[in-house]
């Protein structure tokens, strides 16, 4: 062992720390911190500190802690169900803080390995959904809900009243309702199947559909993606990534948008959330699809490359007149 690594890892040893104190004027540590820490925020007391426990000790006492729950099966549902993780992605990948953080570089073209698992991710969503178009990601299904709702109304020039249905998971309708009061924007929530979106004219912007419902149920929504058509609205659907496998995918039946959490592409629950949502859209809202975008490209000696496409919608580049102020991937 080489004379300089317990300095390196393991840190100053006391003959170490009382050359550091004693270069300062102070005969120790406990004088150094009498003179700079106030009185009124220190404790008089010792800590009560059981003894140090090494490694396998601390494993199996948190163990055994944790025997005492009683693990029962979730029912609830409402976008976030349990998932079986391989070890080996959980920890190259989920526990990777190379993976895991949610922003992406500042300079994206370097990193072309995290561009190409963003656009792995952004085609899986467009193969899943049936839609030609899908970003890196947004924060969660609610608030993808939200900038969808903003989606629909930018793309008209009047118009205030965004319907949601009321099989929607609560917690998007909660979101829904916060994002909606400061922009103007007046929800209805009900029944979509009665609800005549013709009768609002030109004030209608909108609708958000949940596929499969919050109660699980398979509803067929192609008449009402017509009728909204019909009155000049825009059709947004929140859908489950996994029921896509098996169900005909809102982009074969009509809708403009669809939103709806990341989760179901296998990631542990995390106490319930929130997860990372997905977004895909038709060609015509590219431009205001909010979050990152992942395109294919050339570099300069004519090589296929990877790059973030349509920056022009984003903040760093558009400031207060960005399409949404999310830059999460």
């Amino acid at each position: 062992m080489s004379s300089d690594f317990p300095a390196r890892h393991i840190g100053p040893s006391s003959s170490d720390a009382a050359e550091m104190v004693a270069d300062i004027g102070f005969d120790s540590v406990d004088a150094l911190i009498d003179k700079v820490v106030p009185q009124p925020i220190r404790s008089s007391d010792d800590l009560d500190l059981p003894a140090a426990l090494s490694e396998s000790e601390a494993l199996a006492e948190l163990e055994a802690i944790m025997a005492k729950n009683e693990v029962r099966q979730s029912f609830i549902g409402q976008g976030y169900y349990d998932t079986i993780v391989p070890a080996v992605i959980q920890r190259n990948v989920l526990e990777n803080p190379g993976w895991y953080t949610a922003y992406t570089p500042y300079q994206a073209e370097i990193a072309q390995g995290r561009l190409e698992a963003l656009l792995n991710f952004q085609t899986m969503v467009c193969d899943l959904t049936a839609m030609p178009v899908a970003n890196a990601s947004l924060l969660d299904e609610g608030t993808a809900a939200a900038e969808a709702m903003a989606m629909c109304a930018a793309s008209r020039s009047k118009g205030t009243t965004f319907f949601v249905s009321d099989r929607c998971h609560p917690q998007t309708i909660e979101i829904l309702k916060t994002r909606a009061e400061p922009v103007g924007i007046e929800l209805e929530i009900g029944d979509e199947f009665s609800f005549d979106f013709a009768a609002k004219g030109d004030e209608f912007i909108g609708v958000l559909l949940q596929y499969p419902a919050t109660d699980g149920a398979v509803e067929d929504y192609a008449d009402i993606v017509e009728r909204a058509h019909e009155a000049a609205g825009q059709a947004v659907v929140a859908t489950d990534l996994l029921a896509c496998c098996l169900l005909k995918p809102p982009g074969e039946w009509g809708a403009d948008i669809v939103v709806g959490s990341a989760q179901r592409f296998g990631v542990p629950l995390g106490f319930g959330g929130p997860h990372a949502a997905f977004m895909s859209c038709t060609d015509k809202h590219k431009r205001r699809l909010p979050g990152r975008l992942v395109g294919v490209s050339k570099d300069a000696n004519g090589r296929p490359a990877l790059r973030l496409s349509l920056q022009t919608r984003e903040q760093h580049i558009r400031r207060e007149k960005a399409t949404s102020n999310i830059c999460t991937a």
